[in-house]
């Protein structure tokens, strides 16, 4: 459990904006937030309704804003405890002043995350929906939106209560068996029960293996744009970012360091990756950003292989087109504007496996191929761990726990098939109940719960 005191925290992001939120969650939180704020009209202010007022400085009278008040009394709310919101003016200094005001009537500064913990322990919100909370907050593509919605209304919460109601199906049978023995009971053979813990382990198998593609859809896809120096990786980065992200010189090394940002490919999200360029004989700091250049190639979902057309394949490129092997990607013959001296024919034949195309990325030239080829690339990578809209885990967390399962369950069959008594096959499946039981937080600690909502934000 936790302290039932007052908390409040700004509820929206900080910085300048038209408006701010100030929310307090509590006992204390509608008196403290009708100590702050008085209507302009006295009259009664009915719960769940925004009244205009101003907010004073209870010790001076001092006038703070004029803002917008709500009072919503518990347990129907966000937390499930009394909360008020104070709806005021955007300037960063008129926020602090107000949070100020309302620590100095006695509330306590919000933890991160700890609307959404008391949401959790209050019964109004299970974990996977506190964590599709965060999601929604983190989402940068509508890929990653509609899975952090799904998860925010249940989907999650449906596949793994479906999972343990199986499981607990297939433990009656054996808790029967244990009770009544001396009866005659028609029970499921041992083979059969087996045969359905096996089937019970395929189910929680294909969640666990999402969880590739719910990663990709909540983080997006990860492109690192590789080639020698010069072959023009930095213009292909600014030509699909639109802006100038990177520096383009005619000079070798320029770029020695990682450079990242993120696309849009409508619904998808695509980080991208400028490294540097592949040589030898580079200096120390050059051979630092290289072999960090080497490291994100191998780490990558996508390779965005860039060769320069109107130079003659290279040592260098040679080793680019040995990184692309067994790989997703799309080659780039670049400077597709200066007389060719090599094309997709001469990659071909030195082994790259990959798609190729021509651009001009100093002309733009191929830009928009170049986003569709990319975007089928990444649903490509999206679509392949699963049926489009099937529900994905993104989380490590669920991740660990699936596999945690799937050890008791293969554990539970194997005593069954050797015989053992059902009273350890009992023990087995209890812990792979258990173990999917975390993933919604009805089994959990206080350790596990620090860690889960220490990610979100303050207010949230």
């Amino acid at each position: 459990m936790y302290e039932a005191d007052t908390i409040v925290a700004p509820a929206t992001a900080p910085g300048m904006g038209a408006v701010a939120i100030v929310r307090l969650s509590g006992p204390q939180a509608m008196a403290i937030g009708r100590c702050l704020w008085q209507p302009l009209r006295p009259k009664r202010c009915d719960s769940g309704r925004l009244y205009l007022g101003e907010i004073r400085d209870p010790k001076t009278g001092a006038p703070i804003d004029r803002a917008l008040a709500v009072f919503m009394p518990g347990p129907a709310t966000l937390t499930g405890e009394d909360i008020c919101e104070l709806h005021c003016h955007g300037g960063p200094f008129i926020v602090r002043r107000i949070v100020s005001l309302a620590l100095a009537q006695g509330a306590r500064m919000a933890q991160p995350g700890e609307f959404s913990r008391r949401a959790f322990l209050n019964g109004r919100l299970d974990l996977t929906a506190a964590e599709a909370v965060a999601d929604l907050v983190a989402a940068h593509s509508d890929a990653a939106l509609a899975q952090a919605l799904a998860q925010l209304n249940g989907a999650l919460r449906q596949r793994i209560e479906g999972l343990r109601s199986q499981l607990i199906s297939i433990r009656a049978h054996l808790e029967a068996e244990i009770d009544f023995s001396d009866e005659e009971l028609a029970l499921p053979s041992r083979p059969a029960l087996a045969q359905a813990i096996e089937a019970l382990r395929a189910d929680v198998a294909e969640l666990h293996d999402s969880f590739d593609r719910g990663r990709l859809l909540r983080d997006g896809a990860r492109a690192a744009i590789i080639g020698r120096p010069n072959s023009g990786k930095s213009s292909v980065l600014n030509l699909l970012l639109g802006v100038e992200r990177a520096i383009v010189t005619a000079i070798a090394g320029t770029t020695r360091d990682l450079i990242e940002d993120s696309l849009s490919l409508d619904p998808y999200a695509l980080v991208i990756i400028d490294t540097a360029g592949l040589r030898h004989g580079a200096d120390e700091v050059e051979r630092i950003g290289i072999e960090r250049a080497r490291t994100q190639a191998r780490d990558a979902d996508l390779l965005i292989a860039v060769f320069d057309a109107s130079q003659p394949l290279g040592v260098e490129d040679e080793e680019v087109i040995d990184l692309c092997r067994g790989r997703r990607g799309i080659a780039l013959l670049n400077k597709a504007d200066l007389p060719p001296a090599i094309n997709t024919d001469t990659l071909a034949a030195h082994g790259l496996t990959i798609p190729a195309m021509s651009i001009s990325a100093l002309r733009g030239e191929g830009a928009g191929e170049l986003r569709t080829r990319l975007r089928d690339a990444v649903a490509a990578l999206q679509d392949g761990g699963g049926a489009p809209g099937q529900i994905a885990i993104s989380r490590q967390r669920h991740r660990q726990a699936l596999a945690h399962a799937l050890d008791a369950l293969a554990v539970a069959r194997d005593n069954l098939r050797a015989g053992l008594p059902p009273e350890i096959v009992v023990v087995d499946l209890t812990q792979a109940s258990d173990a999917l039981g975390t993933i919604c937080g009805e089994v959990g600690s206080e350790d596990v719960l620090d860690a889960i909502f220490r990610e979100f934000c303050i207010g949230k």
